[in-house]
């Protein structure tokens, strides 16, 4: 373990993060004891690059509890809430990770925990697949892995299509209990309460760009104008551009926003959506954030080589003072907001994509001698079986078909 933040205060404080996480996550504590006497991770060790909160530390702990030995990195530098690793150390979690690595500490964890030599890696963003794949001598144990989110699906699609794919990775972004809540709900309520915790303005009546309608980027819309905000969206894919406006935004390309905006977000998983010709062309006091994983989407770079004067404002935003006389704001670097500047999302929806990475281990540990090296969808029954926990979390029940409906609907004969 290369942590340092062993005070009993963080150590009380992470296991008090931990309990109340838990107590809203009912649904993967349902999928965790009703797996634990089987003990279907027993013998195995899972290797975990995510971002260490609280709702991580009780996928952490099924992790363990199913039988598994867990060697944990985070997966943004950034987003580390260190009184969770100082938790997770203290019941055995064998954690590399500090709130506030630099770039080599980061790289330097993560093979830390490729060295523990786990059968299964569970991902986000896909850096440690993508490590496996470049470094050779990683890849000998693993039987699978999962990946978390649309980021890093890109990335290990495009490795799919290369041919060398090393073992089966199963997709739980692609799954609808993902998806449909995490990116859409979860993204949509945490990016808000970024914005909101780093600069402390009124969201009401501004302009506010939403760069991408994909989940991510329609869950951040949602959200911004049930605070009243003036939404515009900014899109490639035309369908997503004509959904967004039958959903009442204004759309636009990024050329004319940038000129008219007061917030800017982007959710799209690219590169270079809002570069120096844009930023050039803001208002004085425009602010810049971005959910989507990596750094890429805002062009920090510009800031850095373009401005007179640089200085932290607050402790999630940085002020640049352009050449041409404008100020503007930076959240978190230009890093993913919601988890920096923000705790991420609402332990009732982490509860389903964790649950899709708890179960996707266990399908792996059963199935994997049968699986093809590509990218696999959650299988069909693992993802009703979370939405069910999930409604039971919520204390709902619905219907079921009747056999005359189930003949119904397997006949072609009305």
């Amino acid at each position: 373990m290369n942590n340092n933040i062993n005070s009993s205060s963080s150590l009380d404080e992470g296991k008090l993060s931990y309990e109340w996480a838990s107590a809203r996550m009912i649904a993967l504590e349902r999928s965790i004891s009703k797996l634990e006497s089987e003990q279907p991770l027993q013998n195995l060790t899972i290797g975990v690059c995510l971002h260490i909160t609280k709702e991580t530390s009780v996928l952490v702990r099924g992790l363990q509890r199913l039988g598994a030995s867990v060697s944990l990195c985070a997966s943004n530098p950034l987003s580390t809430q260190d009184e969770i690793v100082s938790y997770l150390s203290s019941v055995g979690v064998d954690v590399h990770a500090k709130r506030g690595q630099t770039d080599d500490e980061y790289f330097e964890s993560l093979r830390k925990v490729l060295d523990s030599k786990p059968d299964i890696i569970l991902d986000d963003g896909a850096d440690a697949h993508v490590m496996v794949h470049t470094e050779n001598k990683y890849s000998s144990n693993l039987i699978g892995g999962t990946e978390e989110t649309t980021t890093g699906i890109v990335r290990l699609r495009a490795l799919e299509q290369e041919g060398n794919m090393k073992y089966p990775i199963i997709a739980c972004n692609d799954a609808y209990s993902k998806f449909l809540f995490d990116n859409r709900y979860g993204t949509g309520q945490s990016s808000l309460d970024g914005v909101l915790r780093a600069t402390g303005l009124l969201i009401a009546g501004k302009r506010l760009v939403v760069c991408g309608y994909g989940w991510v980027g329609k869950g951040v819309a949602k959200r911004a104008k049930g605070f009243d905000a003036h939404v515009i969206v900014t899109e490639v894919d035309p369908f997503k551009a004509l959904e967004a406006h039958l959903d009442g935004y204004e759309v636009m390309p990024i050329d004319k926003a940038a000129s008219i905006g007061d917030i800017f977000i982007t959710a799209t998983g690219m590169t270079s959506i809002i570069r120096g010709e844009h930023i050039s062309s803001m208002n004085d006091g425009s602010i810049l954030a971005n959910v989507g994983h990596f750094d890429k989407e805002i062009d920090v770079k510009f800031l850095e080589n373009n401005s007179k004067d640089k200085s932290k404002v607050r402790p999630h935003v940085d002020r640049y003072l352009l050449n041409n006389d404008k100020n503007v704001f930076l959240i978190a670097e230009g890093r993913i907001a919601n988890l920096i500047a923000a705790e991420g999302h609402p332990p009732e929806v982490m509860m389903m994509s964790f649950s899709d990475q708890l179960l996707s281990a266990v399908y792996l540990a059963k199935n994997s001698k049968s699986l093809e090296r590509k990218l696999i969808r959650v299988p069909e029954d693992i993802d009703r079986e979370v939405a069910f926990n999930a409604l039971y979390a919520s204390g709902i029940s619905i219907d079921t078909l009747t056999g005359e409906q189930l003949k119904y609907q397997n006949s072609w004969k009305l």
